[in-house]
């Protein structure tokens, strides 16, 4: 499935890995957890307990990129590289 599909559907966790005074700057979408890359590994646990499928996504693709490799390395599946943050508020708010 395409990022956009997951999107359509309804059935989604978003993960914003950039960092929180990024969100002041540049703007957030509410529904999104906010865990910074640099916290990724310490609250691994967190995200493997959330249902459906992960949607990690930053300012560019780049460190969401990085997310997505580490969950990769832990054998979690049903995760996607969104990209940056204006490509998933712009497909959320054409839906």
């Amino acid at each position: 499935m395409s990022v956009e599909e997951i999107l359509k559907s309804g059935n989604y966790n978003l993960i914003d890995v950039r960092e929180p005074m990024e969100l002041e700057m540049d703007g957030e979408i509410e529904s999104a957890l906010n865990i910074p890359l640099g916290e990724i590994e310490d609250r691994k646990e967190e995200v493997e307990q959330l249902k459906g499928p992960k949607i990690f996504f930053c300012r560019s693709g780049n460190r969401s990129g990085k997310a997505l490799e580490f969950f990769k390395s832990e054998n979690m599946s049903d995760i996607y590289n969104g990209g940056g943050y204006s490509d998933v508020k712009h497909t959320l708010e054409n839906l």
